[in-house]
């Protein structure tokens, strides 16, 4: 499956009051996933295997490393957490970075949100706008992306530009 993002990952310190706007906005709360994101070495853009108990997925993804709304490419295979696509993986690429981190996930339509404990790195807020069937458009992605941007109250200092395989690695 192929969609586009307009995303936001920022340093939070106020999960509590964001999770009390997310309730009032009546987001569709998709549980609390436990995920393990293993980065492996590729030439261009991000290629990573997430296990967890909600997502499971080999995701590839391009995007400019920015602070701020920015696009993202994604390509996500849904994998099954019994194969033995890892070890293929990672024999043939070797892996990058592993990061382990409990997921919060709520949506209110298209805009998916992330509350995350990043074991090593700290609590983090992801927003992403997606656009899986090509008919929202860039603007209306980076429009939502930046309402809740605002309504959230992330400051520009705590906005992230890059992975948390990459800051792990930057550590």
């Amino acid at each position: 499956m192929k969609h586009v993002n307009i995303e936001i990952k920022a340093k939070s310190e106020n999960q509590e009051q964001i999770r009390t706007i997310l309730n009032n906005k009546h987001a569709d709360f998709k549980g609390l996933d436990h995920q393990i994101d293993t980065y492996f070495n590729v030439n261009t853009g991000r290629l990573k295997l997430r296990e967890g108990n909600i997502e499971n997925h080999l995701i590839y993804y391009s995007r400019e490393d920015k602070e701020g709304p920015k696009q993202s490419n994604v390509l996500l295979y849904d994998s099954n957490p019994k194969s033995s696509l890892k070890e293929v993986l990672t024999r043939s690429l070797g892996v990058l970075a592993v990061v382990d981190k409990k997921r919060e996930i709520y949506f209110i339509d298209n805009v998916k949100f992330h509350l995350d404990k990043v074991e090593n790195l700290g609590t983090f807020v992801e927003i992403e706008a997606i656009d899986s069937q090509g008919v929202i458009g860039r603007d209306k992605l980076l429009e939502q992306c930046n309402f809740y941007l605002n309504l959230f109250k992330i400051s520009q200092e705590d906005l992230i530009s890059c992975s948390y395989g990459d800051l792990l690695l930057n550590k």
